[in-house]
């Protein structure tokens, strides 16, 4: 769920422009994440971002981590959501060269193992975007082989 997460939010970022989820929610059954956004998605545009989300997690990119300095977390990357607790040394997941954040939660190693991302709702309130989500216990099948 974290690592779909992540691709969620490159995704929403790549094609809205509202950056990453500023509140996240991250079950093993469902999930969600809220947007800063103008306006809601159309069912085309929250279908869209779904096809979008699968394409990556079809493309079997690998998914590693890396440990890196609170100073140089700080300068790179939106540490926002870490806990205050979260301490010097920072880890960083890197989905290929798709998408790279602090996360404390658990991945996979490839995009592969995720299985079949669903957006079950997306809501507009106030500015906010909210997209809740799951995932099939089913892999999709790598494309192209």
């Amino acid at each position: 769920m974290h690592t779909a997460e992540h691709i969620l939010n490159s995704v929403m970022d790549k094609m809205y422009h509202c950056g990453r989820s500023f509140n996240s929610h991250i079950e093993s059954k469902k999930s969600k994440c809220d947007y800063r956004i103008r306006k809601g998605l159309s069912d085309k545009e929250v279908k869209a971002v779904e096809r979008t989300v699968n394409e990556i997690i079809r493309l079997n990119i690998p998914v590693g981590e890396e440990l890196v300095s609170r100073r140089e977390a700080d300068k790179k990357y939106f540490t926002g959501k870490l806990p205050d607790d979260a301490g010097e040394a920072i880890r960083i997941i890197r989905i290929g060269n798709f998408d790279t954040c602090p996360c404390i939660g658990q991945h996979v190693t490839n995009t592969s193992e995720i299985g079949s991302f669903n957006i079950t709702s997306a809501d507009f309130n106030e500015g906010i975007l909210r997209i809740r989500f799951r995932i099939s216990g089913q892999e999709i099948p790598p494309t192209g082989n």
